[in-house]
């Protein structure tokens, strides 16, 4: 069982871990760790199709069901090739912090694994203080580096294509780095008497923002020590996630925006009633049956939640601990507070919480639908 959680934990980029200290392992075990992070952060199904013949027609489903996020469209008319750029951007970032974490004071296969752990926003460790125990350098390059692979892969493609305009037209982008801003700026100030200066609270602030908003789990120190509002902060934070299309899990910033837009524009109606109003998102009109889609996902997912969180609750821990282990493993994020913090992991759980809790990194990894796919009868009976 634990062998299964943490292999599920690795591919589905979640970092939740049963090991007490990493480091006890040889670097061949912890190669491969990082590595299920590297190539679960873009996805298995998204590698098969950059290397294989895609199947006509049923190539945007499979994509759609790998690629996070409420809508997947193709940056290039062959769906293959599309795969293939993603794969070029992906690699080539992760190279480009392998080389800054090297020129610091990280030694290269610390940098390795900890790129692809990055990469991927899984956060598999090699050290029981995680990134704690490097410099101020290293830290700030990796929380760099997770906040750019939690935006939308398109945004780069669009870069790269010499449309940066167009890229910086994003308010998903803007909306995404907008909460990371207040959410660094007021855990920086309510954890600045904890820290000698303030340059160092930021630093703490900013890695753990990005680290959560990214569902990386990465962390600098325990913040499971930290104050109840910036705790509080960061548990929101667990939920909304980063941008569609990045490697990050969550319910991605593009939903939220969607969910918010929706209910203002229901709000309008009501007290308008003779309005006529729509929801916009990166310029574009959204649909009601796009908008319906993310609304009723939103309620699979909480349903999905109180489930797990409900199976949980015969453990014998506390509420904290329980529901932020839920959210943490739903949302691939790793770890949450209390005993599944930071500085603690996931092996007191018994057995069968084990595996409930790697069918919910499932679940969120592949955004539910799948799955459910998957376990309904109707796929496997026969058409008569």
């Amino acid at each position: 069982m634990d062998a299964l959680f943490e292999t599920v934990s690795g591919f589905t980029t979640t970092g939740a871990s049963i090991l007490i200290d990493p480091a006890l392992l040889g670097r061949g075990m912890l190669f491969w760790r990082s590595f299920t992070h590297w190539i679960g952060g873009m996805g298995v199904i998204v590698l098969m199709m950059a290397i294989l013949p895609a199947e006509s027609g049923r190539s945007i489903h499979i994509l759609r069901a790998e690629m996070p996020g409420p809508i997947i469209g193709k940056l290039v008319p062959r769906l293959r090739d599309t795969a293939k750029i993603l794969y070029v951007i992906y690699f080539v970032l992760t190279a480009l912090q392998i080389v800054l974490l090297a020129c610091g004071d990280m030694p290269l296969f610390d940098s390795v694994v900890h790129a692809f752990g990055s990469a991927g926003t899984g956060g598999f460790g090699i050290k029981a203080s995680s990134i704690g125990g490097y410099s101020a350098y290293s830290q700030w390059v990796i929380a760099v580096f997770m906040l750019l692979f939690g935006v939308n892969f398109n945004v780069y493609q669009l870069i790269v294509m010499r449309r940066a305009r167009s890229a910086l037209h994003s308010s998903e982008m803007w909306c995404y780095f907008a909460i990371i801003a207040v959410a660094v700026l007021v855990i920086t100030l309510n954890i600045l008497p904890m820290f000698p200066s303030f340059s160092e609270a930021l630093r703490h602030a900013f890695f753990q923002v990005s680290s959560i908003s990214t569902t990386t789990g990465y962390a600098t120190t325990d913040f499971n020590l930290w104050p109840g509002l910036s705790k509080t902060i960061l548990v929101l934070l667990m939920f909304i996630g980063a941008c569609a299309g990045s490697t990050a899990g969550g319910l991605k910033v593009s939903r939220v925006m969607m969910l918010f837009k929706s209910v203002r524009r229901d709000l309008k109606r009501i007290m308008h009633p003779r309005s006529v109003g729509s929801v916009h998102l990166e310029g574009k009109r959204v649909d009601d049956a796009t908008l319906s889609g993310v609304g009723a996902y939103f309620v699979l997912y909480m349903i999905c939640i109180a489930l797990v969180c409900l199976f949980l609750s015969f453990e014998p821990f506390s509420m904290e601990t329980n529901f932020t282990a839920t959210v943490a493993c739903f949302n691939n994020i790793g770890p949450g507070l209390d005993m599944v913090g930071p500085a603690a992991n996931y092996a007191g759980y018994t057995d069968p919480s084990k595996i409930v809790l790697s069918l919910a990194m499932l679940f969120g990894r592949l955004e539910i639908y799948p799955l459910l796919v998957i376990f309904s009868p109707s796929t496997w009976s026969k058409k008569r």
